[in-house]
């Protein structure tokens, strides 16, 4: 009798390690499958990014330096790999972005140019996508560190090497963080 309550006892210890073993690959596995989601989008948004700076370029070729700029983050950007160095290219990124726009207010007619509106409309689905995928990566992650940490699936986690996934967090301006001030 006593032989056979340790057996069940073992059974059951089995049957909650290889349980947590299985949760850990699968949110592990989650964790890159949404980190891909995002670098499909970036890549989609960096392809798009020279046909927009062509189209601003037959506005406004005087702004040499701001397509200079706006290729040069690109091209950082194109080259990051882990979450930490993407976020990093990616303010560099947006910052450059936001000054090519700055360049096409400057010129009514570029505005008003159906292939430039076209470029724009499709810049911000991406980045609505982009930050879309963003947030489900994060949430994975969180649940992925969340269960790295908690007991008892720590102490597996760390028998079979599993380790925490990077955030992937944006600066967010300075400006967007202060409370709106309103005046009546």
């Amino acid at each position: 009798m006593t032989l056979l309550i340790i057996l069940i006892i073992i059974a059951i210890l089995v049957i909650a390690v290889v349980a947590i073993y299985n949760k850990l690959v699968r949110l592990r596995n989650t964790v890159k499958s949404s980190w891909s989601d995002i670098d499909v989008q970036c890549k989609k948004r960096y392809d798009l990014v020279p046909n927009l700076v062509e189209t601003v370029k037959g506005y406004a070729s005087h702004e040499r330096g701001v397509f200079e700029k706006v290729t040069e983050a690109r091209s950082m950007a194109m080259k990051a790999t882990t979450p930490g160095e993407m976020a990093k290219t990616e303010n560099v990124f947006r910052d450059t972005l936001k000054s090519l726009f700055a360049v096409a207010e400057a010129y009514p007619e570029l505005k008003a140019n159906a292939n430039f509106i076209q470029l724009q409309s499709q810049l911000q689905e991406l980045e609505n996508n982009i930050e879309y995928a963003r947030r489900y990566y994060n949430a994975v992650v969180r649940d992925y560190n969340v269960l790295i940490e908690s007991f008892p699936s720590n102490l597996i986690a760390s028998q079979f090497n599993f380790k925490q996934a990077e955030l992937f967090q944006l600066e967010t301006p300075e400006v967007e963080r202060e409370p709106v001030k309103v005046s009546f």
